[in-house]
């Protein structure tokens, strides 16, 4: 466990990033392990076996991540985006 996650042994990557990496980036096990070189071929794998294993689980704690960071996107909106909002209004037809 890993901040109360589920994560690699003897690691602190996550077994909902490793699912990230595969599932949503696309990324084989092949290339987890070359972005994470602590990683082997093994670790991928059983991180996979666990989460398909603890779907729910994981797929709780990864709603629970993206609702924390829309939350916190809210509460600090980027400086960035409202100048550039600010422009385009401001910028004549």
């Amino acid at each position: 466990m890993c901040g109360g996650r589920a994560c690699v042994a003897g690691h602190r990557v996550r077994v909902l990033d490793v699912v990230a990496w595969s599932e949503h980036q696309g990324m084989t096990p092949d290339e987890i392990v070359s972005h994470v070189p602590s990683l082997t071929l093994a670790d991928v794998h059983a991180a996979l076996a666990y989460y398909f294993e603890h779907l729910e689980e994981i797929q709780e704690d990864m709603r629970a991540e993206r609702a924390f960071a829309g939350e916190i996107r809210r509460e600090n909106p980027s400086l960035l985006d409202a100048k550039l909002r600010q422009e385009r209004l401001e910028k004549p037809a």
